[in-house]
């Protein structure tokens, strides 16, 4: 009879969240099972180990299981499959849970009561946890999997696990009482091995208050753009869909955000030697992008001048906590405002990785290539690329310059001083991109060549 870990073989692979699509897989073991609901249907939370050629990762599975051919029909497009569980005498269904109202309602009760074992479920002291609220499944989430409890809470569950606690919970925590974040209610937690096999406490969940009334910023911003080229002879701040009001106050937002996490964290100043560190690291992975990405080689000379430029600052560069992967697709706007969203960073990096001080102007370079790709990606296969190309850059630099200028408004380092820093943070984001949309977006790929081509000039 087929046994889990042969199911699992094929099912996550199939997973948005599965960061290991293109490799064949060699093994998978379920390295931890928590119980966590008994009886019919069961729910357990596994651990699962996946093994690929240079690559091990660890992955969460919330895992249901049913009597075979229990299953509501509704839940029919969470089946796993059907396999035989140690300590049952017959075969059972199981399925991913996360879809489960049911069950999940019981991970809720269970951080509002606040439950002790081999998973620890937290509130946030002083907040009182409203149980009883029916879950959904939100659409569209890539790396993690959020399910939202009756318009009131999200909780975010984590995928891929690394040990450690996690920089979105951790940096929330740190905003708490920040105007521009979703406060946190409560976590999920349990202990991984770490390479040297010592216990971590490891985040395997997140609980925030759920934005009612938010719209994805690349959302508005696409929006912006399609008004605009409805109307390409006006100037970006005559259309009707101007972006730049926001773009500034979304500028003033964030550094509103890095104040905050310079004030309450640590922060450092770089010295000589970590500066040149960091420009042979990016001159790296620029050298494994144009071996991988020939298309590239025309402009790594003046790519890899503005990572030397980078390496020989005389200027202390300030670093601290970021938000680490940001971009237009991390922030909301809501009634009242900008909200920064998703402060994990890269997801595919280790704990530590991401835990690391970094210049604010990185976050800056990130939402600045982030206002290129949603002026440009419409255009992709448009019959009218060539002559809405032109606009498109005329969008880009408007809303570019009103974030900048926000930025420097609120607080922040002004970017138009350190723009020795800025173009180098900004051209490694762009190498990364490029090298993401060969591999999985190949018709993208022109979004970041184009940039580069135009920064170069």
């Amino acid at each position: 009879m087929t046994q889990l870990e042969e199911l699992l073989a094929t099912w996550i692979p199939r997973q948005r969240w599965f960061a290991g699509k293109g490799a064949p897989i060699e093994a998978v073991r379920v390295e931890a099972e928590h119980p966590i609901v008994t009886g019919d249907p069961t729910l357990r939370l596994l651990v699962v180990r996946v093994t690929q050629p240079d690559l091990t990762s660890r992955y969460q599975v919330l895992l249901g299981v049913c009597p075979e051919g229990g299953l509501p029909t509704e839940l029919a497009h969470a089946v796993i499959g059907v396999c035989a569980l140690a300590g049952l005498d017959s075969a059972r269904t199981v399925y991913d849970a996360a879809h489960d109202p049911e069950l999940t309602a019981l991970l809720l009760d269970h951080i509002a009561q606040g439950t002790d074992g081999s998973l620890r479920f937290r509130a946030v002291p002083g907040s009182v946890v409203r149980t009883g609220l029916r879950s959904l499944v939100l659409s569209g989430e890539q790396s993690n999997t959020s399910v939202v409890y009756g318009e009131r809470y999200v909780l975010k569950i984590f995928r891929r696990l690394w040990p450690g606690h996690n920089p979105d919970l951790e940096l929330n925590t740190a905003l708490a009482g920040s105007p521009f974040v979703s406060p946190p209610h409560g976590w999920i937690e349990t202990d991984l091995g770490d390479e040297e096999g010592y216990a971590i406490p490891t985040t395997l969940a997140m609980l925030q208050e759920y934005l009612r009334s938010a719209t994805d910023g690349w959302v508005l911003a696409a929006t912006s753009v399609r008004d605009l080229y409805d109307a390409p002879d006006m100037p970006p701040g005559a259309a009707g869909g101007d972006f730049a009001g926001e773009a500034e106050r979304l500028g003033s937002a964030t550094a509103a955000v890095h104040r905050h996490l310079a004030r309450d964290l640590p922060t450092d100043v770089l010295s000589s030697r970590a500066l040149r560190e960091i420009a042979q690291a990016m001159e790296r992975r620029l050298c494994r992008a144009v071996t991988e990405v020939p298309q590239l080689e025309p402009y790594s000379g003046a790519l890899r001048s503005a990572f030397e430029a980078f390496a020989e600052v005389d200027d202390p560069l300030p670093v601290q906590r970021v938000h680490g992967d940001y971009h237009l697709g991390q922030v909301v706007r809501t009634d009242t405002g900008w909200v920064l969203l998703d402060f994990e960073g890269e997801p595919g990096a280790p704990i530590d990785e991401r835990q690391r001080l970094s210049s604010p102007l990185r976050d800056v370079a990130g939402m600045l290539r982030s206002f290129d790709y949603a002026a440009r990606y419409q255009l992709v296969g448009n019959a009218h690329e060539e002559e809405l190309a032109p606009v498109a850059r005329g969008w880009a630099r408007h809303n570019r310059e009103a974030f900048c200028a926000g930025y420097a408004n609120g607080g922040g380092v002004d970017p138009e001083k350190h723009q020795t820093v800025l173009r180098a943070f900004e051209y490694d984001k762009a190498v990364y991109e490029v090298l993401y949309e060969a591999r999985n977006r190949p018709t993208w790929l022109r979004i970041p060549l184009d940039s580069i081509a135009a920064l170069a000039s």
